[in-house]
């Protein structure tokens, strides 16, 4: 799998740099892990060749790697949506993301450097400024951006590829939960896994993370679960 989307992906001197399918492949990755494409939506070659400015080429080989990674859904007759997702399906997440990520983060606080977690306390410095002022998208990113390079630390590449594809299967529908939050209430245990780090506690890391894992998945079962009420009700 391709190293984490964030990386460089508003640098255009970087993306000069790379294969044109690979950027838009990227991009394409960006808008479903950030939930630019609502859990649902229909989602056309024509539609995205227009929207990234690229030729349909390209587009039709991001399509097919986004639905080899379960990230986008065949529906037949050419039709292609981003999935959305049930209860059952929460239910599986939340025990492949601690099986995954917490081992992730035992591995990563018993080798992290000093330098290392000082850049993950940026990052978070970052995510708490989303938080203060409610901004949804930026929240988003600096979550993931925090999650991908505590676990670049680990080094492990098959566990980290699997929780790479996790995220972007729960990442629309944690968009569309965020939203419906107040500021300042989205889901972020983030200071005890830091706190972890810094003491190079690897049981520790694991702990805080199967809470962050927790809560955050909880989040988005609670959104499904209201979703539902909802139209009952209508």
């Amino acid at each position: 799998m391709t190293a984490p989307v964030l990386q460089d992906m508003q640098t255009t001197d970087a993306n000069e740099k790379r294969p044109t399918h690979e950027v838009v492949y990227q991009r394409l990755r960006e808008k479903v892990l950030f939930g630019e494409l609502a859990p649902g939506q229909p989602v056309t070659i024509q539609g995205l060749v227009e929207t990234l400015d690229v030729g349909m080429t390209p587009v039709r080989e991001a399509i097919r790697r986004m639905i080899s990674e379960g990230a986008l859904v065949f529906q037949g007759n050419r039709r292609v949506s981003v999935p959305s997702l049930s209860t059952h399906d929460i239910d599986q997440m939340v025990f492949i993301r601690k099986s995954i990520e917490c081992e992730l983060a035992r591995r990563a606080a018993e080798t992290v450097s000093d330098d290392a977690v000082a850049q993950l306390v940026a990052i978070d410095a970052a995510l708490d400024q989303a938080l203060e002022t409610g901004d949804v998208h930026g929240y988003l990113v600096h979550n993931y951006r925090f999650h991908a390079e505590l676990y670049k630390h680990a080094n492990a590449p098959v566990l980290t590829d699997i929780a790479e594809r996790i995220w972007l299967r729960f990442g629309p529908s944690m968009r569309v939960v965020c939203g419906q939050l107040e500021a300042g209430h989205y889901p972020d245990r983030h200071k005890d896994i830091l706190e972890a780090l810094r003491r190079q506690d690897g049981e520790l890391a694991a702990l805080a993370m199967e809470r962050d894992v927790k809560q955050g998945m909880e989040q988005i079962r609670q959104g499904l679960l209201d979703q539902v009420d909802s139209i009952d009700i209508g």
